[in-house]
């Protein structure tokens, strides 16, 4: 092709050049024969780009369909059930609930209900009427002196920096309106944290927004803002689920003036937070720690939230618990499947436990080391539906975080241009023009109303479970298609050999 490019391009321009003297015609064509002609010498001479250097100027066209594969997947190629890490039929199931519109589908389901990751609830025939009340949970064990009536469902953590500056307005305003709190992430707490709501501070391993000059645990800063009116619960960060073992990353396109005075940071680099905390390194350390916050704090409950990897290291924790006689307020587990705004393949894809089976040994150990009772366990990881946040109740949960759907319900589309400050709905970018096209009003009414009309369908399966509490909600209310494989293996081998019998004769 390059050869080609350059023997036939060369032709055609003199050719080009030729007949516009000859005729006297309009000089834009040869004009604009001779630039791309131009810029095909370019590309071969060029050493960066291969594509470019054996098909010039037409290999621009593989780089102009890469960049928009995400949209050409989701709006030409993927089906309702389809889409990573959400399909379709989820996200239109939370944009009709943030818009508070009907949101029933036609003509049944689109999913194999016969194949074995198939999970649903047992309903009752002796079904009951759904309470209006929406579930709450008291957090704050015997050694916090300010427990916090949360929300079963609450806003994950997400920083100011990864979001923009008006997606955070709007998810505090609405939590404030749904009486539920906002996980600030590890980036610190931001003006736009202060619209009213209900904050869930996030300490994060660069302790963004309690520093010192290098970086260190600054306890006098860490008083100042724990002591907000709007802060009720405080959760440090050990690992996410999206990137465990890994620090959290905020692009240098992301890191504005206003951003890095409230991280305490230089603008403009891109911050990595370190992979542990400086202010301890083993169990009993981060059990003096929480109880240090929990004193500068007025006595307000403190947690950590981890993503679980090796297993005797929470197995230490529980030890250490029983041992130093300190108890956290609430362990957040995050699952795997957590999402994030910018972080290394392999670390998404390759690091961590799933959620569930998280849940169901954090529970079994904790109920070993007789801990259970003393605190609260929250689930955070893509518990993004009713039934999501019922199944992770069931497997051990108190409460549920989720941070994508409220993501959904300011407008997210999936576009999946998180890390790069390009996201088209403003809400995880800086980029000023792109932030200008979300509305603060609009969009703090559908965080309410997804917040809401997500715990009522919530109520209603609990009630066609014939369940009248959260309490009695456990793993028997669900059943799996792994189930209906087994009644298949015990069912057709009895079959094919009333076949091969009959073949004999």
């Amino acid at each position: 092709m390059r050869d080609k490019f350059l023997s036939w391009g060369a032709v055609i321009v003199i050719i080009a050049w030729a007949v516009a003297f000859s005729i006297k015609a309009d000089w834009w064509i040869p004009i604009l024969l001779t630039i791309l002609y131009a810029i095909g010498i370019y590309n071969i001479t060029q050493s960066k780009h291969a594509i470019l250097r054996n098909f010039p100027v037409v290999g621009y066209f593989r780089y102009f369909f890469e960049s928009i594969s995400p949209e050409m997947q989701q709006y030409f190629i993927e089906r309702e059930t389809d889409g990573k890490p959400f399909p379709r039929n989820q996200r239109s199931a939370v944009y009709r609930r943030a818009k508070n519109l009907s949101d029933t589908v036609p003509f049944g389901t689109q999913l194999e209900v016969n194949h074995r990751k198939y999970e649903g609830i047992k309903h009752s025939i002796y079904a009951k009427s759904p309470k209006e009340e929406l579930p709450r949970v008291w957090v704050g064990g015997e050694q916090c002196s300010q427990p916090y009536h949360a929300s079963l469902f609450n806003i994950s953590a997400m920083s100011f920096g990864a979001l923009s500056d008006r997606a955070q307005i709007s998810l505090n305003r609405g939590a404030k309106k749904g009486n539920f709190y906002h996980n600030t992430g590890e980036g610190g707490i931001s003006p736009h944290h202060l619209e009213g709501g209900d904050l869930c501070w996030q300490i994060g391993t660069g302790y963004f927004g309690c520093r010192d000059d290098e970086g260190k645990f600054n306890p006098e800063l860490f008083t100042k803002y724990s002591t907000l009116p709007n802060v009720k619960m405080i959760e440090i960060k050990l690992s996410q689920g999206a990137k465990p073992g890994h620090g959290g990353v905020l692009p240098g396109v992301k890191n504005t003036p206003e951003i890095a005075k409230i991280r305490h940071v230089m603008p403009g680099m891109t911050i990595i937070s370190p992979p542990s905390h400086s202010a301890f390194s083993n169990a009993a350390g981060l059990l003096r720690f929480v109880q240090q916050l929990r004193e500068l704090s007025g006595g307000k409950p403190v947690g950590f939230k981890l993503c679980i990897g090796d297993t005797k290291e929470f197995e230490d924790i529980c030890v250490q618990m029983n041992v130093l006689k300190i108890y956290p307020d609430f362990i957040t587990i995050d699952g795997a499947e957590g999402g994030t705004g910018a972080a290394p393949p392999e670390f998404s894809d390759g690091v961590g436990m799933p959620l569930e089976p998280a849940l169901i040994f954090v529970n079994r150990t904790l109920n070993n080391y007789n801990l259970r009772e003393k605190l609260r366990v929250i689930a955070s990881g893509k518990v993004l539906t009713s039934l999501d946040i019922l199944r992770a109740v069931a497997m051990g949960a108190d409460m549920c975080n989720n941070a994508r759907g409220f993501m959904f319900s300011l407008g997210c589309i999936q576009a999946l241009r998180c890390n790069n400050n390009k996201c088209p709905t403003g809400v995880a970018t800086q980029d000023k023009m792109l932030i200008k096209g979300l509305d603060v009003t609009d969009k703090a009414e559908r965080v309410y109303h997804f917040h809401k009309n997500t715990l009522h369908t919530c109520n209603e399966l609990i009630a066609a479970a014939g369940r009248s509490s959260y309490e009695e909600v456990d793993a028997t209310m669900f059943m799996r298609g792994d189930e209906f494989d087994h009644l298949a293996d015990l069912y057709f081998p009895d079959i094919l050999g009333n076949v091969k019998q009959k073949a004999k004769y």
